[in-house]
């Protein structure tokens, strides 16, 4: 249902839910900490919540620890005017909002632990009348568990797991929906979709979101919510898998990939999206484990995406081995981070080739990573490896390798510095040339 429509898929009270005056924001990493400062920069009094006292202590000095444009700024303006202090532990608030990790486990099933460990914290200063909403990516049931663990926490406390409407506290989903380089035009303008254990939590719960979301509110059973997020980026993954294969079957027939899909898109209603080294991120490489841990007979197809898209990076990896020239002593990989234009590196399938590059002993290998400062340790401890900005690779007769489209090495290309004669692209850098 949205905020302003009548109820589609549930009978939600038409008396619109107060706005907080106080929210708490537990997770102050790529979703948490910009979902705080927009929320902060309405007036609100927010408390930012992290385990890492470092983090807490860069955010109140009105700094922040990711790449991200513009969160500089709006972080050290709500920091100043006072609307946004963080600290190590929760603070008694009227909303509370969950947005710490969700990782797998060796065996791919869901790793819960941060989020019981943010909903126990959150457990000793609850109040009758908060609303706990979580954001964290999550399987199908999360939201009711969550319901479990803050009732052993407060067993004098009702939740509406099992008291329905007439509950003490409000409990909903809400996923975050958002594109890293995007986040804070995207959290304000994407519509948001809000899954409430009862109807009045999932009112409460809109009252929290339409203090800062432009975006339509659309209401729905909490199941549905958790699932929405987890079917929109199984998805993508399915799509670019199909996309990696189709560049296999190029390779093969000695077809341009890049011109193939170029064309094929000319079909009306044919979108193919663009190969690359793989998948990455906290949530495309992720999601899908989530539902297909779950129900691994019903999920096939989503088994197979992920098979092909986890072993694209080695396929890469091997394309480049064989490209290259007998008796090789240097390459320069363009990119390290899991898409373009960002810092994170979680899951990034240029990482993945760049270390199965480094591991083969043939050569050493210039990074060039414009966003990051560092190499990962067990990359920059291997000692054939070396970060190196874009001028210094160019300079060296080396193969180049594109494995991320940085704005900065599209723009090398189009002024002619980046010559496309020396490089091997998985990326459709050299198409910038044209």
């Amino acid at each position: 249902m949205s905020d302003n429509q009548a109820p589609q898929h549930s009978a939600l009270s038409t008396q619109h839910s107060r706005a907080p005056a106080r929210v708490c924001v537990v997770g102050l990493g790529y979703i948490g900490l910009p979902t705080a400062a927009v929320i902060a920069s309405r007036g609100i009094s927010v408390a930012g919540v992290d385990a890492n006292s470092e983090v807490v202590e860069t955010i109140n000095r009105g700094e922040v620890q990711i790449v991200e444009p513009d969160l500089d700024i709006v972080v050290r303006s709500v920091v100043s005017a006072g609307n946004l202090h963080c600290h190590t532990e929760p603070r008694a608030a009227d909303a509370f909002l969950i947005a710490v990790p969700t990782p797998l486990r060796d065996d791919d099933a869901p790793d819960l632990s941060y989020v019981e460990a943010a909903v126990r914290s959150v457990a000793r200063v609850l109040e009758p009348g908060n609303v706990v909403i979580l954001e964290s990516t999550s399987p199908v049931g999360a939201t009711e568990q969550l319901c479990q663990w803050l009732r052993d926490e407060c067993p004098n406390l009702s939740f509406p797991d099992h008291a329905g409407d007439a509950a003490d506290i409000r409990v909903a989903h809400c996923p975050e929906r958002v594109m890293p380089g995007q986040i804070l035009r995207e959290l304000v303008e994407n519509d948001r979709v809000i899954g409430g254990v009862s109807d009045a939590c999932a009112e409460a719960a809109m009252a929290v979101y339409r203090c800062f979301v432009r975006g339509e509110l659309i209401a729905t059973d909490v199941r549905t919510a958790e699932m929405c997020k987890l079917a929109e980026n199984a998805f993508r993954d399915v799509n670019i898998a199909y996309a990696n294969e189709l560049s296999r079957v190029c390779d093969q027939h000695g077809v341009d990939v890049w011109e193939l899909v170029r064309l094929a898109n000319r079909h009306p209603r044919v979108n193919i999206l663009k190969p690359g080294p793989g998948v990455g991120g906290h949530c495309i490489a992720v999601d899908p484990w989530l539902l297909i841990h779950d129900a691994p007979e019903q999920t096939p197809l989503m088994q197979t995406a992920r098979r092909i898209n986890d072993e694209q990076p080695a396929h890469v990896a091997g394309r480049v081995l064989a490209a290259l020239p007998e008796g090789v002593k240097r390459i320069a990989c363009l990119g390290l981070s899991f898409k373009p234009n960002v810092d994170d590196l979680r899951s990034s399938p240029a990482l993945e080739v760049v270390d199965i590059l480094s591991r083969s002993g043939q050569f050493d290998v210039d990074v060039v990573e414009p966003h990051v400062n560092a190499l990962p340790a067990p990359i920059a401890e291997r000692g054939n490896v070396r970060l190196v900005s874009l001028e210094h690779a160019l300079q060296a007769d080396s193969t180049l390798v594109g494995l991320v489209r940085h704005d900065a090495f599209v723009s090398a290309v189009k002024h002619g510095r980046l010559p496309v004669d020396r490089l091997l692209d998985f990326v459709s850098l050299s198409s910038a040339a044209s």
